[in-house]
């Protein structure tokens, strides 16, 4: 779970020390992701930076609020290399992200 970086102690304070709010934050979170890869992997095949932008935008700040830096990281960089119209680093990352995910059951 390196990979992930996972401040938990961070994010049990987003979540005003409430451990049960914590677990419904990270399903959440969870789902959205999921939904959010299929969204990157999308804008992939249809060469659409923006529809990959949006996306990365959407984990970044997720995965900040949750003291998860391992996929905020790889989203921002994403996110920056989307708006200048490249979909580069989406490309080179995006399969880091999909193995991050099935980490994330394990938080």
């Amino acid at each position: 779970m390196d990979e992930l970086k996972w401040d938990r102690q961070f994010a049990l304070e987003q979540a005003a020390d409430d451990t049960e709010l914590l677990e419904e934050l990270l399903e959440i979170f969870r789902q959205s992701y999921a939904s959010d890869l299929e969204i990157i992997q999308n804008g992939i095949h249809s060469e659409d930076s923006s529809l990959v932008r949006g996306a990365a935008h959407s984990i970044k700040g997720a995965a900040a609020s949750l003291g998860i830096a391992g996929i905020k990281d790889i989203a921002q960089n994403i996110e920056i290399d989307a708006r200048q119209g490249s979909l580069l680093i989406a490309k080179n990352q995006y399969e880091i992200l999909v193995s991050m995910k099935e980490k994330l059951g394990y938080l």
